[in-house]
Order: structure tokens, then sequence, then C-alpha cells
């Protein structure tokens, strides 16, 4: 099971991803003995200055996970972005950026052993889910506010079992999270979150998403759960 809350050793470490022609940044945590990681990104790829993504990161590091806020764009492509809104929606690009950086914790000596969890929020999530459409190794995914449709054809294909987390007063995407539920075949959940808009800013909202997420990510990534699931 995961460590108790206060777990020590996740201090926050800078991490580059060097690939062909560009680099990716993102903030990790580790605690101490942590068995998984969860990769947490947002819909203009800008993930790492995200502060719910953040909090999200801080409450799972404190039960013990270990949690990478990763951005999926250069920072160059993100000032792009802020102007225009264009490549937020490029959802190949950014599942392919994704999977990279999937494959990137693959061969990394600290992280390769932990089993691997996906987080996306709005548009991310549908980077999210083709990901995980691609990736064995990925074990669980957690959509919040998530254009999980935008995911399409990948859905079908998606093993990790999937929890979308929506607002109670965000009724567009809780329409399209209750569709994307239709196509799943894989274990899933969607978890209407009382009061809570798109961006979860009510009072409590984002304290019962980072709960949701850690309770499925505990039931999913760590040992006990694989054996007996």
């Amino acid at each position: 099971m995961a460590s108790p809350v206060g777990a020590s050793g996740s201090e926050l470490q800078y991490r580059k991803f060097n690939f062909a022609g560009f680099e990716l940044a993102g903030d990790l945590r580790l605690p101490q003995g942590t068995e998984c990681l969860v990769i947490l990104v947002h819909a203009s790829g800008g993930g790492h200055s995200n502060p719910r993504n953040h909090y999200i990161a801080e409450y799972l590091a404190r039960h013990g996970m270990g949690t990478l806020v990763v951005d999926l764009l250069t920072r160059t492509e993100q000032r792009w972005d802020n102007l225009t809104g264009v490549l937020r929606f490029d959802i190949p690009l950014l599942a392919d950026r994704l999977t990279l950086v999937i494959n990137a914790t693959a061969r990394d000596a600290e992280l390769r052993k932990l089993r691997v969890g996906l987080f996306g929020a709005s548009t991310g999530a549908a980077a999210a889910m083709v990901a995980a459409a691609r990736s064995s190794t990925v074990r669980a995914v957690v959509s919040r506010g998530g254009r999980t449709d935008l995911a399409a054809q990948a859905l079908p294909l998606v093993n990790a079992p999937t929890l979308q987390v929506v607002g109670a007063d965000d009724p567009m995407i809780l329409r399209l999270n209750a569709q994307t539920s239709q196509t799943l075949h894989c274990t899933q959940r969607l978890e209407v979150v009382k009061g809570a808009t798109h961006l979860f800013k009510e009072p409590g909202a984002l304290a019962d998403v980072a709960r949701l997420t850690g309770n499925w990510f505990e039931q999913y990534l760590y040992k006990e759960a694989a054996c007996t699931s």
C-alpha cells in the first residue's frame, strides 16, 4: 500500500527530457519507497506551471506516490499556444510527446521499476487516453474535467482502469464524459463532484478531485491491487 500521509523523501526535482529536436521539462517528486509514478499533464502542455496539477501532485506525493508534472510543449510552443490556442487541441502531437516521456521514464534507472499512471486535465486527458491505448506499461488513468472524447478511436483500445472526474456544474464535459464511458471497454468509473465547475475552483472541489484520484491510483498501481485484479 501507499506510504502514510507526510511521506518523506518527496523533495521537488527539476527534470529535463531531451528528444530529437526539442526538450521537455517537468517537476518530479519521489517519496522514499514509492512503488509508482503518476505522470500529470494539462491541456496546453503547460502542466509544469499549472497550479491545479501541482496541487494534485503534492497530494499524491504526501500519500507516498511518485509524481511527474510535465510539459508536453516547449516554451516556444507554449507561447504560440497562448496566442492561438491551437496546439492544445493537437491531440496527436500531445499524445506523441506523452508517449516519449513514458518511454523515457522506462529507460531511467531511477524510474523504470515504478508502475505508471497517467493524470490528464482538459485536452491533456485525451492525450493520456491515447498514450494509455498505445502503452502496456500504463496501469491506470485519471481525467480531471477532461476532453476524453477527443481520444476518439483510441478509447476502445484502452486497457488501463480509467476514472473520469467532472464537475456537476460543467454540463458539456459531463455529457462528453458520459459518452466516453459508453465507449470504453476497460474497468472505468465516472465521478461527479457536486457544485463544481470546469476548473474546480469552488471550496473543497479540488480536494475532492485529489481524494478520488489518490484512491483510484492506490487501487490500481500497487502490488496488492495488481495481484487481486
